[in-house]
């Protein structure tokens, strides 16, 4: 009785173990499609995220530029109608007044630059690239010459913006197209060019 018992429970192991293999064998794992949605998210991710990444600071240096544009547009003004020149303004004091109006998105201590240049007719516009060729700021080429009264000015505003894609490794080398400075950058620049009103010095 012990020994039957014994075969019929040594039957139903083999019978089992049969079913289980068969059920979970390699053939059953090469079919198997179970995490196969995670696997392709997994590889997914990280394409997918750069590309969002990339959308959203296009996004945003394009909001920059046209914000530094009309800062630039704004800011001419003052030059424009004589005040600058009538109020003495520095290269400094003409930086501060425009960053009166850059205090949201814009680092103006540290990466806003002007250049501000007079000419005696539209022709004879003459300026130079804010950018080296290596990519780094051509300062030296910046000046602060507001003009007299009908001369041809050109207003300036050079700004570095960072580019948070290629400095976390998205996009390496030029970030999508949006680095085109040194230190991971793109250089917006506004201009803004007009002849001086008549004005009165001294009014």
């Amino acid at each position: 009785m012990y020994l039957a018992a014994m075969r019929v429970a040594k039957q139903m192991m083999c019978v089992g173990a049969a079913r289980l293999a068969a059920r979970f064998g390699r053939r059953h794992f090469a079919r198997s499609e179970a995490g196969s949605v995670a696997v392709e998210f997994a590889l997914v991710l990280l394409p997918f995220l750069a590309v969002v990444m990339v959308i959203i600071q296009s996004a945003v240096v394009l909001l920059a530029g046209q914000v530094l544009q009309t800062a630039a547009t704004n800011a001419s003004r003052l030059i424009l109608t004589g005040q600058a020149q009538n109020a003495s303004y520095s290269a400094a004091a003409f930086k501060t007044a425009i960053c009166a109006n850059l205090t949201v998105m814009f680092n103006c201590t540290n990466n806003l630059y002007i250049d501000v240049q007079s000419f005696p007719s539209f022709t004879n516009i003459s300026l130079s690239s804010p950018t080296n060729t290596n990519g780094t700021l051509n300062t030296t080429a910046f000046g602060y010459s507001p003009g007299n009264a009908g001369d041809i000015v050109v207003v300036r505003l050079i700004y570095q913006w960072p580019i948070i894609a290629a400095g976390i490794g998205f996009c390496l080398s030029t970030a999508c197209g949006l680095v085109n400075s040194a230190g991971n950058s793109n250089t917006l620049v506004a201009t803004v060019a007009f002849r001086n009103e008549p004005y009165t010095s001294g009014t």
